[in-house]
């Protein structure tokens, strides 16, 4: 078993051929979620599903689950899966790779004709991305009842399209009641989105956990007065205590090293003017790091600064959690199978914690999970020039293949 090896060039023309569904001019992919192109992407999936021997089920959130048999079908299945949606300029390799991957450990199984105890599945979650429907991450999230169906159903799109109605439009809003249907391990494979592996030259990322995020609406409110005539000392400038604020986002993260991550990416002044002071500004603050401890600290500092600022300037500053997501330790067994595989095969390795979500998340919070890194070009994601080399992508559906294995057990 030590010698198995999945077909790298199948894997890529895969990715290749899927890829032409949305292709887009810069060599990108546009494939959003329950649009036609994704129901063109899904049933091309499903067909190489059904070819290589593999049951189909679809659950009500439209989430799409390819079975193969075990020799023990009463054991719950070995699952490895992502997404197949993506970002309005989206590259090739985000969800499409960990999904094509589990694709491809199954065609290497019926290749060498290798049964396993437990049965394999691939899964393909819907509306990942959040790109065209929120909340993001939906049909994973349904699935382990973080939210409900109802509630995903009455999402709307900019056009106020409804996730249910599109759903029945494309034909996949399944029978299968979401989460009515078992794991017994999950695995994810992707690129890695960052530029870790790359710049430290490993092939293969071993990722023990995902972090956690905290996200703040922030305002300021000051008062808008003409630049000309209003001394410096006498100005409510909200921009320029919005800009402290900024800071010390940026400086709170660099005191949680190496996973403290801190940033403002989307600021709004008002009035805008080139000549008004700022009257008001809004802006979201993004804190992430690995564990509660870190993530709980650093919602204390900048609350506390906050508070300290209100008190220095007298001005208005509101600041408003709006989303949190707990940092997600993955299980140490998979986690091991993954270190198993990986050295088993002689790839060179680190540890990297992700920092972006991933639908392995939720599936972890019904059943041991892990997931496997390898590198992209640059560190360059949701971005229509994304790009992984073939060779590297093969090595993480090898590791994939043998990870899975150790949990399916190949008799």
């Amino acid at each position: 078993m030590d010698a198995l090896r999945i077909n790298g060039e199948r894997l890529w023309a895969a990715l290749m051929e899927l890829a032409r569904i949305g292709a887009t001019a810069k060599g990108g992919v546009k494939r959003l979620a329950l649009t036609d192109l994704d129901k063109e992407g899904r049933d091309l999936v499903v067909r190489w599903g059904r070819e290589a021997g593999m049951s189909i089920t679809i659950d009500q959130i439209g989430n799409v689950f390819m079975r193969r048999d075990g020799t023990d079908n009463s054991l719950p299945p070995v699952m490895t899966g992502s997404h197949i949606d993506t970002q309005p300029t989206g590259g090739k390799f985000d969800g499409n790779y960990g999904v094509l991957a589990g694709l491809e450990v199954v065609r290497t199984l019926n290749d060498l004709q290798i049964k396993t105890r437990a049965p394999i599945e691939v899964a393909f979650w819907t509306n990942e991305e959040g790109s065209r429907f929120v909340p993001v991450m939906m049909g994973s999230g349904v699935f382990c009842g973080a939210f409900s169906l109802e509630t995903a159903y009455a999402a709307k799109d900019t056009e106020g399209k409804t996730v249910g109605e599109e759903l029945a439009r494309i034909g996949y809003k399944g029978e299968q009641v979401p989460g009515d249907h078992p794991i017994g391990a999950y695995f994810e494979t992707h690129i890695e989105q960052g530029p870790v592996l790359e710049d430290a030259d490993k092939v293969i990322g071993v990722v023990p956990a995902v972090m956690g995020l905290s996200w703040y609406d922030c305002v300021v409110t000051g008062m808008e007065a003409h630049a000309g005539p209003t001394p410096m000392g006498l100005r409510k400038d909200a921009l320029q205590v919005a800009t402290t604020i900024m800071q010390e986002v940026v400086a709170i993260a660099n005191r949680y090293p190496p996973y403290g991550r801190g940033t403002v990416g989307m600021v709004q002044v008002f009035p805008n003017s080139r000549n008004v002071i700022p009257g008001e500004v809004k802006f979201s603050i993004d804190l992430r790091n690995v564990n509660d401890a870190l993530l709980n600290t650093m919602h204390g500092e900048i609350t506390a600064f906050i508070d300290a600022t209100r008190e220095k300037t007298g001005l208005g500053i509101s600041l408003e959690r709006v989303s949190y997501y707990p940092p997600c330790p993955f299980h140490p067994d998979c986690v091991g199978a993954v270190r198993n595989a990986t050295e088993k095969l002689g790839y060179s390795v680190m540890d990297v914690v992700s920092g972006a979500g991933h639908d392995a998340i939720y599936a972890a919070r019904l059943a041991p999970a892990g997931m496997i890194f390898v590198p992209c070009k640059d560190g360059i994601s949701h971005n229509e020039i994304e790009d992984a080399k073939p060779e590297h992508l093969a090595a993480g559906c090898n590791v994939l293949l043998h990870a899975m294995l150790e949990r399916a057990v190949a008799v």
